[in-house]
């Protein structure tokens, strides 16, 4: 194996540790971040009671915010930032209070500049909560070079 094969493998744990230190959003929820492999993220939360609704059901935003945490570190998993640039979602069933949401980001399509992934929200690992499908835009910077900020060759 040479070095920059071995760079590449190590490009996800890296990106893994950048994101669950950095965003802030997601650490205040209590999304962890259970497993990130270039184009793949799978992440979890437990519902809590803050995150109901005036209903007394779990919040969609909720349910949108796991999910776009799984879609932006699958995205982000190849070192080089990305960005939404559109997602939609369906809701399939409504979550139990205290339930343990899985989301699992799964990359579609990679191009040089947009790319396709396909989230689905699960509670306990098998009913399904949510669909999601998001399109990323990849820009010329990275972010791994340096914690303090991106370095941008556009």
């Amino acid at each position: 194996m040479n070095a920059s094969a071995s760079s590449t493998e190590n490009i996800p744990a890296a990106v893994a540790l950048f994101m669950s230190r950095r965003d802030l959003f997601a650490r205040h929820l209590g999304i962890e971040l259970l497993e990130l492999r270039a184009g793949y993220s799978r992440a979890a939360l437990t519902i809590a009671p803050f995150m109901l609704n005036g209903l007394g059901l779990p919040h969609g935003a909720v349910i949108f915010a796991l999910a776009d945490f799984a879609f932006a570190t699958a995205c982000n998993s190849h070192g080089r930032v990305a960005v939404a640039l559109s997602m939609d979602i369906h809701y399939l069933s409504s979550p139990k209070v205290a339930a343990s949401l899985v989301a699992e980001a799964v990359e579609v399509r990679r191009g040089q500049r947009t790319g396709l992934y396909r989230i689905f929200v699960t509670q306990d690992g098998a009913t399904p909560i949510a669909e999601l499908h998001g399109m990323a835009y990849f820009k010329d910077a990275s972010f791994l070079e340096g914690d303090d900020e991106f370095h941008d060759t556009e």
